[in-house]
């Protein structure tokens, strides 16, 4: 038996065999080979092994995110097949004799460079699906695992660390509970881990050695613990407080249908932050009142280029359709920081969470945004649907907005779409907009305070480096009053003001935002009724 530390991201006890999960890179050498017949045969075996694997990858964005939003991966079967491609592979393997990934890749970099030299823009952007496919192939040939988790059974994700996309492409369905040697718990893999009620650690003494994969483990994050071959007395208490955290859950749904009101009649709206239309279950599951953030940004991370408007319609309409008339809060895109996306072919910063991320990015590339906001408006006629921009810090920025909005809805109305009534609010996440929010709110309808990267810019600290998390404090007295102001300000001026960061799931703190006069307060899904129960007992 061995036992390692960690720091608990959610608190719970997950037990399952471990799956070792390597950031595999491939480094191309190109070799001579004796039998180029048998790396022809190489290649081949390689292409079906990818194709297979952009069936299943097809099979669940459908499934999640409707047909429009897979063809991208329909079409990347196709290319596998085209005879240009295939056989100018085969001629460079059979006339070099050199390995089939030299040739893949020097074959794949070659159409990409002829496409992205045309000038029609729907052929310069197939230039990232012809690197995509090659790279499939590639990572085929070397034995480099998929992101996703080759398993039957679900599996305690063991890993360095996890990047936003790399989570999202993974089968919810087959984890049991996150562990990483690195990490932050303001990190948004962690936030994932937090929606979708994982046991999780970050900062693990663990190694990713291969002995380890395959081996039964539990995962005590209430101890911040993580034990490999528990022996059976172990196990045995590890069965026990397994059942009774999962009984404490279940005496949660007690409080499902319940107001949020306070002992002496205080009220509060509790909404739910979500990443994808699948969440739309849990959150009517857990008994939310609303969706406070869809993170739109992973309509994006989930796709192999930029979605189209048809495809983006579909998820939002799903989403809002599924709420039943409840209210749908859609963030706009933010890309960016911690959220990279390939084919936004985003220039290296030096310090990106203060570069060109969220409303910038849309406000420099603004057909993107018009894309977006016509999908959003076109859903708005399906529920009851209201639009908030992240990163804003002046006014000229909303005006900018408003303009751009303006002229998307009378674009719909003069195509004969129909859009409903939607409302529009602005994220709180800098210093600048907190001391802008008196005129600010008067752009507005609403505000949501995104704490997370409030925090990090008010303390002036990285929100994802762990060696400098004994200085991040989420608590801190800078950070509180600069949430009280915003509320001020923001019903000075009529308009509500609601948090939707981390810390609105922060049960300590739950008075302290109601004394402070808070509208709503936006959590993962799993924690909805904890918050239920902790506003009931004020």
């Amino acid at each position: 038996m061995l036992k390692f530390n960690g720091k608990s991201v959610l608190s719970g006890v997950a037990i399952g065999k471990i799956y070792i999960f390597k950031k595999q890179e491939y480094t191309l050498v190109r070799k001579t080979v004796a039998d180029a017949e048998a790396e022809v045969v190489r290649f081949h075996d390689a292409c079906e092994k990818a194709k297979a694997q952009l069936k299943k990858l097809y099979e669940k964005t459908k499934e999640e995110v409707g047909e429009d939003h897979a063809v991208i991966f329909e079409a990347h079967q196709m290319m596998l097949d085209d005879l240009d491609y295939v056989e100018a592979i085969e001629a460079m393997i059979r006339d070099e004799k050199v390995n089939a990934e030299y040739a893949v890749t020097m074959t794949g970099n070659s159409f990409a460079d002829t496409f992205a030299n045309m000038e029609d823009d729907y052929f310069k952007a197939r230039s990232a699906d012809v690197l995509d496919i090659t790279k499939r192939v590639v990572n085929v040939l070397a034995g480099i695992k998929e992101a996703g988790i080759d398993s039957d059974e679900p599996v305690i994700i063991v890993a360095d660390d996890l990047t936003p996309s790399e989570t999202v492409q993974m089968d919810k369905s087959k984890i049991l509970a996150f562990v990483t040697r690195f990490g932050s718990q303001n990190s948004h893999t962690a936030i994932l881990a937090r929606s979708m009620n994982l046991p999780s650690l970050i900062n693990t003494d663990i190694e990713l050695l291969d002995e380890f994969d395959g081996k039964l483990a539990v995962v005590d994050s209430f101890h911040d613990t993580l034990i490999v071959n528990p022996d059976e007395a172990t196990l045995k208490e590890a069965e026990a407080d397994l059942k009774r955290w999962r009984d404490e859950l279940s005496a949660l749904n007690e409080l499902i249908g319940l107001d949020n009101v306070t002992t002496d009649g205080r009220k509060v709206n509790i909404y739910a932050n979500i990443g994808s239309v699948e969440d739309v279950e849990k959150v009517l599951k857990n008994d939310a009142h609303g969706i406070g953030l869809f993170r739109s940004e992973f309509v994006y991370l989930e796709s192999q280029d930029y979605p189209s408007e048809e495809a983006q319609f579909e998820a939002y309409k799903a989403v809002v359709e599924g709420m039943g008339g409840k209210k749908v809060i859609i963030r706009t895109l933010d890309i960016g920081a911690d959220k990279q996306a390939d084919y936004f072919h985003l220039d290296h910063e030096e310090n990106p969470a203060m570069g060109l991320r969220a409303i910038r990015i849309c406000l420099e590339r603004m057909e993107v945004f018009k894309t977006q906001l016509r999908a959003i408006y076109r859903a708005s006629a399906f529920g009851k649907c209201s639009i908030m921009f992240p990163m804003i810090i002046s006014v000229w920025e909303i005006k900018k907005i408003k303009e751009i909005v303006e002229v998307v809805k009378e674009e719909l109305i003069a195509e004969g779409h129909a859009i409903g009534e939607v409302e529009l609010g602005i994220m709180i996440e800098t210093p600048a907009a907190v001391m802008m929010s008196d005129e600010l709110a008067k752009e507005v309808e609403f505000f949501s305070i995104g704490t997370n990267d409030l925090t990090q810019y008010t303390l002036a600290i990285d929100r994802q480096n762990e060696c400098i998390n004994r200085f991040y404090d989420s608590h801190h007295p800078a950070v509180l009053k600069m949430i009280q102001m915003t509320i001020d300000n923001g019903h000075k001026n009529g308009i509500w003001v609601g948090i939707c960061g981390e810390l609105a799931s922060d049960l300590s703190l739950t008075e302290t935002f109601m004394d402070m006069g808070i509208d709503e307060l936006s959590v993962s899904p799993t924690y909805v009724l904890p918050l239920r129960k902790k506003v009931r007992e004020i």
